[in-house]
């Protein structure tokens, strides 16, 4: 049973989401009432007049939104929801234009047709500002209120919200006010799959015969390429592997003679579910992909693996990984995805089930296919979708970040006619944004946008970006400020009917085609783009025709550390098996010179395979499962740390509401140990500095008496605690926080 928030008037709760400046804006409520005037969702901030809201008035339901140009209302005339029914309403506003629709879920009708309105003014991007906050529930007492409000409260159930495609915990409040309380929603549907989000991936163990496998999973991805399973040994050559490669399921696996790849003749990225089934019986490989429940329509592959090794040699406890691969990880030259955005279910390895949370990050439970908005363009790349039809006007959004000063940004072509082309190219150039729509080897008409005072926008910062054409004149806005607009000829925009269009980049084929002082620009961008707008909807980029170069679902400026790939021995004797195989003793770190713990500057630097690397994208981090008891009477930890960084956090313990926690951070570039017995936080600082860029070795304890924290030789500093025992849960996070999880007690 879901639990919603039940308000009385009286209830109202805050929160603060991590939202920034946009040209954009989704929403979605469920809930239900008997009363019919309501306020339901308001974000704004004292300091500003932007603001966006979601109210009751007379039992109908309104959007109101300011960019500060003016407040306008939209109404949704056709349903009045004062029947305590479960209700969805559904909000998006893409630059000045809106959208509004209500539809009660039990309905057995369709849902009304949204209604549309646009904001006066020029104003395009709603302002941000560190003193916005979200209400829900009604307004707080101390939020100044827009006069074109009807109300500032709520009575009724609030199921669920979510802003901008992310959802509002709406039990992770950041404060609240008056009384709330709880009302039951409808019964959920046990789920049995999971959702991979493309940062992480889920780990099992199972031991497998060394002449056969056996692996049944099913998936379901719009995705053209990904990683559904890894199978390996650490000390050996030989690894299995199940993976999508533009759409189409390969398999491949070395024995240690030699790999094998076999690749489906049909493409899978379709988002229904697929059923794969793998048995390898020594060096014979059968593969089959079928649609879940449908037999008849089921593609074959079979094939032997080269060479004469016939076994698969690995330990017991090495691991099996599933929707994902570590990027500190080596893995073996012939697979091509280390990450993937989908659902998987039904994991069964040799006859065994296994729960894919268990031991894994970047996984929830159930399976919504989420759409991917943002990509990161790093080596020369681009992304391909299709386009849609431009009609009387044309209008794309989409925010942009770089620190390149030139580059395609986006690209769009139409056929050719009469060995004719015409195209339209948005590119950075010398920090500045430009477009360009004409005729390929004629006339062409353009238009750029400088910032102020002589800066760049490739200053490694977010920029709105909202290009507008129609018949008559081509129009740039950029960052609400900077608007530039060129009229043009007659006819011009009719002939671009664009049949390919190009992200971030263009493939050599397409790069030639551009004016000659384009074409350098092609492979030059450098950086993220996001939330691209067209038609007046989202762009899902899992739905990529084609993408090289390209990470889908990440926003990154510069290039994350590039994933270890294993040497490739081509004359190598078939691998040995493990039990036969000599390993060293290990060395204790005390025998480790200072030397030793250094990593060496090269052009090529190597892989430290005891050490990982965090803050290389938003929300890196490690998942540790841990036996609360054995910590609850005493925590000892000991790591080595090398970081510039001045603040960050190194290593969290605690129980969901951070009641009781253990937390080792950097504040100011000195260790600081934080932790609370149930009995109020003690916390100490250490006398050493670590953000040098050298290894240093930090030691904590945490008993019911003191915590205490070492740098290297230093003497420890220490401080009393209260409490008698630690509390948390099985989670120990290293390096950072999974999005989603709440640290206002330990920041």
């Amino acid at each position: 049973i879901k639990v919603a928030v039940q308000a009385d008037r009286e209830c109202v709760r805050s929160y603060r989401p991590p939202i920034q400046s946009s040209n954009f804006n989704t929403l979605s409520l469920i809930l239900k009432t008997s009363h019919p005037k309501n306020l339901l969702f308001y974000l704004g901030s004292n300091t500003t007049v932007d603001f966006l809201a979601v109210e009751m008035h007379h039992g109908k339901v309104s959007l109101l939104w300011n960019l500060g140009s003016g407040t306008t209302r939209l109404q949704f005339p056709e349903t009045d929801i004062t029947n305590n029914r479960w209700t969805k309403i559904n909000a998006t506003r893409f630059g000045a234009h809106a959208a509004l629709s209500v539809h009660q879920l039990d309905s057995e009708s369709a849902p009304l047709p949204a209604v549309t309105s646009s904001s006066p003014g020029s104003s395009r991007v709603l302002d941000i500002d560190k003193n916005t906050v979200i209400h829900i529930g009604g307004m707080g007492a101390d939020t100044q209120r827009p006069v074109a409000l009807h109300s500032s409260s709520f009575q009724g159930c609030l199921g669920e919200a979510s802003l901008n495609e992310r959802n509002i915990g709406l039990w992770s409040y950041d404060s609240r006010e008056g009384k709330c309380g709880g009302c039951f929603s409808s019964p959920q549907a046990e789920e049995t799959s999971f959702y991979f989000d493309g940062s992480g991936f889920s780990v099992v163990q199972k031991s497998l015969r060394a002449t056969s496998t056996s692996i049944v999973l099913l998936f379901k991805t719009l995705s053209p390429g990904g990683l559904l399973l890894y199978l390996a040994s650490n000390n050996t050559r030989d690894f299995l592997s199940l993976e999508l490669v533009e759409g189409q399921v390969r398999l491949t696996f070395d024995l240690g003679s030699g790999a094998l790849i076999q690749t489906s003749n049909r493409k899978y990225n379709t988002g229904v579910w697929y059923k794969v089934t793998l048995q390898r019986n020594k060096r014979k490989g059968y593969l089959s992909i079928m649609a879940a429940g449908q037999s008849s329509e089921k593609e074959v592959l079979e094939a032997e693996s080269p060479g004469t090794a016939s076994d698969l040699n690995r330990y017991d406890l090495d691991p099996i990984y599933i929707g994902g691969f570590p990027f500190s990880r080596p893995i073996r030259r012939q697979v091509v995805s280390r990450a993937y955005v989908g659902c998987i279910k039904n994991v069964e390895i040799a006859r065994s089930n296994f729960d894919l949370l268990k031991d894994a990050y970047g996984v929830r439970k159930g399976c919504v296919l989420k759409a991917v908005r943002s990509v990161s363009l790093l080596s020369g790349g681009f992304v391909q979708i299709n386009p849609p039809s431009f009609s009387q006007e044309a209008e794309l959004l989409f925010t942009f970040s770089s620190v390149n000063q030139s580059g395609v940004l986006l690209a769009a072509f139409s056929d050719d006619r009469a060995h004719r082309q015409y195209f339209l190219s948005l590119h950075l150039v010398s920090g500045m944004v430009e477009a360009e729509l004409g005729d390929l080897g004629g006339a062409t008409r353009k238009v750029l946008v400088k910032k102020a005072n002589g800066g760049s926008f490739s200053d490694g910062r977010e920029h709105s970006v909202i290009l507008t054409v129609n018949r008559k004149s081509l129009s740039l806005l950029v960052d609400d400020e900077h608007l530039k607009s060129v009229s043009l000829m007659p006819g011009g925009f009719s002939r671009l009917s664009p049949s390919s269009l190009f992200i971030g980049g263009l493939p050599p084929e397409k790069a030639s085609r551009l004016p000659v002082r384009l074409r350098v620009l092609s492979q030059w961008f450098r950086g993220c783009i996001q939330h691209l707008v067209m038609g007046g909807a989202l762009v899902d980029l899992s739905v990529a025709v084609r993408y090289k170069g390209a990470e889908l679902n990440s926003c990154l400026l510069e290039k994350s550390t590039v994933g270890a790939v294993l040497p490739e021995d081509l004359d190598a004797k078939p691998t040995p098996d493990p039990a036969h195989l000599h390993l060293a003793p290990p060395t204790h770190r005390s025998a480790l010179t200072a030397g030793a713990l250094t990593c060496a500057s090269d052009q090529e630097p190597s892989l430290l395979p005891s050490a990982a690397q965090f803050g290389l994208s938003r929300h890196s981090h490690m998942t540790f499962i841990i036996n609360p008891s054995a910590v609850r009477k005493s925590v000892s930890v000991r790591m080595s740390v090398r970081s510039q960084a001045l603040d960050g956090l190194m290593f969290l313990l605690s129980d969901s509401k951070q009641m009781d926690f253990v937390v080792l951070s950097l504040k100011g570039g000195r260790v600081m140990l934080s932790a609370d017995l149930g009995k109020g936080p003690s916390s100490i600082v250490s006398s050493v500095a670590v953000s040098d860029g050298r290894w240093h070795i930090v030691s904590a304890e945490v008993s019911r008496k003191s915590v205490s924290v070492t740098v290297d030789d230093s003497p420890p500093a220490s401080i009393p605690i209260k409490g008698n025992q630690l509390d948390v849960d099985k989670t120990l996070f290293l390096g950072g926080l999974p999005h989603g999880v709440n640290s206002r007690r330990i920041s």
